[in-house]
């Protein structure tokens, strides 16, 4: 088959994009360490920027750990997805508007077939990545300088892993018949599916680098993991991947699973891997803008008798927290004294609204560093300095409109125009007047109850006049 006759499939993904999102927003924070997520001593790492990676951070990572290892001055901020949903919206338009055939895989990624776009760039050297290259640039252009990563390649499996291989801001391009040279070195956590349980099984028959698996037989993969996982395995390590780019892509459930190198019959252990598919769980949730109200836990035998528990929320929920607390209480109704091969974690009755349970933390002001006005980091800046306010009671938080300010909310002051929490606590709220069209902005404080203080919707990027301090 000529080059030209074989599918060419883009694969987008925005670098660090929350983060970068809120760099974008906030001057102050630009070149510094910003970790986006939940702030209470459960949150999870959304996404952390480049500057705080250095240090360790990342997604998925408990917001205890990053705070551990950031230094002093970095940016731990709450999610804004409004912000993100606009942002997302802009690039995904562009992409809608080069082929038809585009599959949002989340907020921040995306997989185009180039072979339907009106004008395809094909696989010519040169053309095509000068096609890349004006993408680019212009999402750049249309964001307020967010960069994206990209990867073109024959398949969806293969584009992706080439995204992966040049961030930030990189192009990667696969072209046809150079698959197996690009994905044999690489390790076989690179496929699809294979996590760090069926890693470590593979290592034990010798199997570390995808040409190793691609060694093992279909027979001997299907009589270690079975038809289904065997038989795609045997495939993907041939980069053999016909999945095509879906137009509408609407999820129904979520879910994540783990095949044990040995029966696990300490509850603790199968709790602990819940822990683990429950911050996955939270993440993709998050990544995905939807929440769900379906739990279920699935579980494996040593003799392949599977089965599923299931329990529904009166409430949606993207928190880790709940989601592994009902994950552990259907564990609970399951003998696992026999030993499980494989446990899952899944959700579904997914929305895009939620409504939490009255969580402790937002009564009370958080001990975790939110809660102070120098959250963020750093020496005060001119234009105020807290002060102390009056002792706040519970009753007092729930009563008044200000309550509950989180690090990093856009918000506007009748008389200093708009910005964003800079940090909040002992009945202050301390604001950093500043947007994506200024330079750094001052800081000032207020009661947290202050009639002039309102929450915002996130700010236009797109030059649209603000309001001087």
């Amino acid at each position: 088959m000529a080059a030209d006759d074989r599918r060419c499939i883009l694969h987008l993904d925005l670098d660090a994009f929350f983060a970068a999102v809120e760099q974008r927003d906030k001057p102050s924070l630009r070149g510094r360490p910003v970790v986006v997520g939940g702030l209470g001593p459960r949150g999870v790492v959304s996404t952390a920027s480049y500057e705080a990676r250095r240090y360790g951070a990342r997604s998925a990572m408990p917001m205890m750990d990053a705070r551990r290892r950031c230094p002093a001055g970095t940016a731990f901020l709450t999610v804004r997805f409004e912000a993100y949903r606009t942002s997302s919206g802009v690039v995904m338009d562009l992409l809608r508007g080069r082929s038809p055939l585009v599959e949002q895989v989340s907020v921040d990624e995306a997989y185009v077939d180039l072979t339907a776009a009106p004008d395809p760039p094909g696989w010519e050297e040169g053309r095509l990545e000068a096609w890349c290259a004006r993408l680019l640039e212009e999402i750049a252009a249309q964001t307020g300088g967010l960069t994206a990563s990209v990867g073109v390649a024959t398949s969806k499996m293969m584009a992706k892993l080439a995204s992966e291989m040049d961030k930030p801001a990189g192009t990667t391009i696969v072209r046809p018949g150079e698959e197996l040279t690009v994905l044999h070195p690489l390790s076989v956590r690179a496929i699809p599916g294979i996590g760090p349980a069926t890693a470590s099984r593979l290592h034990g028959f010798g199997v570390d680098t995808v040409a190793d698996l691609a060694r093992v037989t279909e027979t001997d993969l299907v009589a270690i993991f079975g038809t289904a996982q065997g038989t795609a395995l045997h495939r993907l390590a041939r980069a053999e991947d016909d999945r095509a780019v879906v137009s509408e892509r609407e999820a129904k459930s979520i879910s994540v699973e783990e095949t044990f190198a040995s029966d696990i019959t300490d509850r603790a252990v199968l709790e602990a891997e819940l822990g683990r598919m429950a911050t996955r769980l939270a993440a993709r949730l998050g990544a995905s803008e939807v929440f769900a109200r379906t739990i279920t836990v699935k579980a494996r035998e040593h003799d392949f008798t599977t089965h599923t528990r299931s329990g529904t929320l009166p409430f949606a929920t993207g928190d880790r927290a709940v989601i592994l607390r009902e994950g552990r209480r259907l564990l609970g109704s399951l003998d696992v004294s026999g030993g499980l091969r494989l446990l899952g974690l899944g959700v579904a009755g997914l929305t895009g609204h939620a409504q939490e349970e009255l969580a402790l933390d937002t009564v009370y002001p958080r001990p975790d560093g939110m809660g102070l006005p120098d959250a963020v980091g750093g020496p005060t800046d001119p234009g105020g300095s807290p002060s102390t306010g009056d002792p706040v009671t519970p009753g007092d938080l729930l009563a008044r409109p200000g309550a509950g300010w989180r690090t990093g909310q856009d918000v506007r002051h009748d008389k200093h125009g708009p910005g964003w929490v800079w940090g909040s606590g002992r009945g202050v709220v301390t604001v950093r007047f500043e947007g994506p069209t200024t330079g750094p902005g001052p800081v000032r404080s207020f009661r947290d109850s202050d009639p002039a203080l309102h929450l915002a919707g996130p700010p236009d990027w797109r030059g649209a006049p603000v309001q001087a301090c």
